[in-house]
Protein backbone atom coordinates (compact mmCIF):
# COMPACT_ATOMS: atom_id res chain seq x y z
CA UNK A 1 0.00 0.00 0.00
CA UNK A 2 1.46 3.35 -0.92
CA UNK A 3 2.04 6.21 1.55
CA UNK A 4 -0.61 8.56 0.16
CA UNK A 5 -3.25 5.80 0.27
CA UNK A 6 -2.33 5.13 3.90
CA UNK A 7 -2.57 8.84 4.73
CA UNK A 8 -6.10 9.05 3.30
CA UNK A 9 -7.21 5.93 5.16
CA UNK A 10 -5.64 7.31 8.37
CA UNK A 11 -7.52 10.60 7.92
CA UNK A 12 -10.78 8.65 7.58
CA UNK A 13 -9.97 6.51 10.64
CA UNK A 14 -9.24 9.68 12.64
CA UNK A 15 -12.67 11.02 11.64
CA UNK A 16 -14.40 7.81 12.72
CA UNK A 17 -12.42 7.69 15.98
CA UNK A 18 -13.43 11.29 16.76
CA UNK A 19 -17.09 10.36 16.12
CA UNK A 20 -16.80 7.24 18.26
CA UNK A 21 -15.20 9.34 21.03
CA UNK A 22 -17.97 11.94 20.64
CA UNK A 23 -15.39 14.69 20.17
CA UNK A 24 -16.76 17.55 18.05
CA UNK A 25 -13.56 19.58 18.23
CA UNK A 26 -11.30 16.72 17.13
CA UNK A 27 -13.70 15.79 14.35
CA UNK A 28 -14.17 19.31 12.96
CA UNK A 29 -10.41 20.03 13.00
CA UNK A 30 -9.90 17.30 10.39
CA UNK A 31 -11.82 19.38 7.83
CA UNK A 32 -10.50 22.09 5.55
CA UNK A 33 -11.58 25.56 6.71
CA UNK A 34 -14.32 25.55 4.03
CA UNK A 35 -14.97 21.80 4.29
CA UNK A 36 -18.49 20.40 4.23
CA UNK A 37 -20.26 17.57 6.00
CA UNK A 38 -23.57 16.05 4.93
CA UNK A 39 -25.11 13.98 7.69
CA UNK A 40 -27.26 10.86 7.67
CA UNK A 41 -30.42 12.98 7.77
CA UNK A 42 -29.26 15.30 5.00
CA UNK A 43 -28.04 18.08 7.31
CA UNK A 44 -25.35 20.26 5.74
CA UNK A 45 -22.60 21.96 7.71
CA UNK A 46 -20.54 24.14 5.38
CA UNK A 47 -17.38 25.20 7.23
CA UNK A 48 -15.14 23.87 9.98
CA UNK A 49 -16.93 26.19 12.43
CA UNK A 50 -20.40 25.03 11.30
CA UNK A 51 -19.33 21.39 11.52
CA UNK A 52 -18.23 21.93 15.13
CA UNK A 53 -21.45 23.82 15.96
CA UNK A 54 -23.53 21.05 14.37
CA UNK A 55 -21.75 18.18 16.14
CA UNK A 56 -21.29 19.66 19.62
CA UNK A 57 -24.97 19.54 20.70
CA UNK A 58 -25.41 16.12 19.09
CA UNK A 59 -22.58 14.68 21.17
CA UNK A 60 -23.72 16.54 24.31
CA UNK A 61 -27.40 15.58 24.08
CA UNK A 62 -27.59 12.22 22.30
CA UNK A 63 -25.96 8.87 23.04
CA UNK A 64 -24.52 8.39 19.56
CA UNK A 65 -23.60 4.83 18.65
CA UNK A 66 -20.08 4.05 17.48
CA UNK A 67 -19.33 3.31 13.83
CA UNK A 68 -17.98 0.02 12.56
CA UNK A 69 -16.43 0.79 9.16
CA UNK A 70 -14.76 -0.84 6.21
CA UNK A 71 -12.89 1.12 3.56
CA UNK A 72 -13.92 -0.15 0.13
CA UNK A 73 -11.59 1.95 -2.02
CA UNK A 74 -9.47 5.05 -2.34
CA UNK A 75 -9.13 6.75 -5.72
CA UNK A 76 -6.75 9.62 -6.42
CA UNK A 77 -8.25 12.28 -8.68
CA UNK A 78 -4.85 13.98 -8.81
CA UNK A 79 -1.80 14.18 -6.51
CA UNK A 80 -3.62 16.45 -4.04
CA UNK A 81 -7.20 15.16 -4.21
CA UNK A 82 -8.52 11.75 -3.21
CA UNK A 83 -11.89 10.06 -2.90
CA UNK A 84 -12.45 7.41 -0.23
CA UNK A 85 -15.54 5.22 -0.13
CA UNK A 86 -16.45 3.11 2.87
CA UNK A 87 -19.38 1.24 4.33
CA UNK A 88 -20.44 1.77 7.92
CA UNK A 89 -22.76 0.33 10.50
CA UNK A 90 -23.48 1.14 14.12
CA UNK A 91 -23.74 -0.99 17.21
CA UNK A 92 -26.26 0.68 19.53
CA UNK A 93 -25.02 1.42 23.02
CA UNK A 94 -25.60 -1.60 25.24
CA UNK A 95 -25.97 -3.94 22.27
CA UNK A 96 -23.53 -6.32 20.57
CA UNK A 97 -24.90 -6.44 17.02
CA UNK A 98 -25.06 -3.94 14.19
CA UNK A 99 -28.38 -2.15 13.69
CA UNK A 100 -29.03 -2.65 9.93
CA UNK A 101 -31.46 0.28 9.76
CA UNK A 102 -28.59 2.75 10.08
CA UNK A 103 -26.09 1.16 7.68
CA UNK A 104 -24.50 3.77 5.45
CA UNK A 105 -22.24 4.47 2.54
CA UNK A 106 -19.63 7.02 3.53
CA UNK A 107 -17.77 9.19 1.05
CA UNK A 108 -14.80 11.36 1.93
CA UNK A 109 -13.08 13.79 -0.42
CA UNK A 110 -9.62 14.67 0.87
CA UNK A 111 -7.46 17.55 -0.31
CA UNK A 112 -3.84 18.39 0.38
CA UNK A 113 -3.41 22.13 -0.17
CA UNK A 114 -0.05 22.09 1.61
CA UNK A 115 1.64 19.37 3.68
CA UNK A 116 -1.37 17.87 5.44
CA UNK A 117 -4.42 16.04 4.09
CA UNK A 118 -7.75 17.57 5.12
CA UNK A 119 -11.37 16.61 4.56
CA UNK A 120 -13.11 18.75 1.95
CA UNK A 121 -16.34 16.74 2.00
CA UNK A 122 -17.71 13.93 4.14
CA UNK A 123 -21.07 12.46 3.31
CA UNK A 124 -22.88 9.77 5.27
CA UNK A 125 -25.68 8.33 3.11
CA UNK A 126 -28.26 5.81 4.39
CA UNK A 127 -27.91 2.38 2.79
CA UNK A 128 -31.52 1.28 3.02
CA UNK A 129 -31.69 -0.42 -0.39
CA UNK A 130 -35.46 0.03 -0.65
CA UNK A 131 -37.10 -3.22 -1.74
CA UNK A 132 -33.80 -5.13 -1.65
CA UNK A 133 -33.45 -6.52 1.89
CA UNK A 134 -30.79 -8.97 0.74
CA UNK A 135 -28.42 -6.04 0.13
CA UNK A 136 -29.03 -4.72 3.66
CA UNK A 137 -28.31 -8.20 4.99
CA UNK A 138 -25.17 -8.54 2.88
CA UNK A 139 -23.76 -5.21 4.11
CA UNK A 140 -24.63 -6.03 7.72
CA UNK A 141 -22.88 -9.41 7.43
CA UNK A 142 -19.77 -7.81 5.89
CA UNK A 143 -19.57 -5.26 8.71
CA UNK A 144 -20.38 -7.84 11.40
CA UNK A 145 -17.25 -9.76 10.41
CA UNK A 146 -15.26 -6.81 11.79
CA UNK A 147 -16.76 -7.32 15.26
CA UNK A 148 -15.10 -10.72 15.73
Amino acid sequence: MDKAYEEIETLYRQLITAWNNRNASEMSELFAENGEMIGFDGSLAASREEIFSHLKPIFENHPTAPFICKVKNVIFLDSRTALLRAIAGMVPIGKTEINPSVNAHQTLVAVKPEEKWQIQLFQNTPAQFHGRPELVEQMTEELSELLS
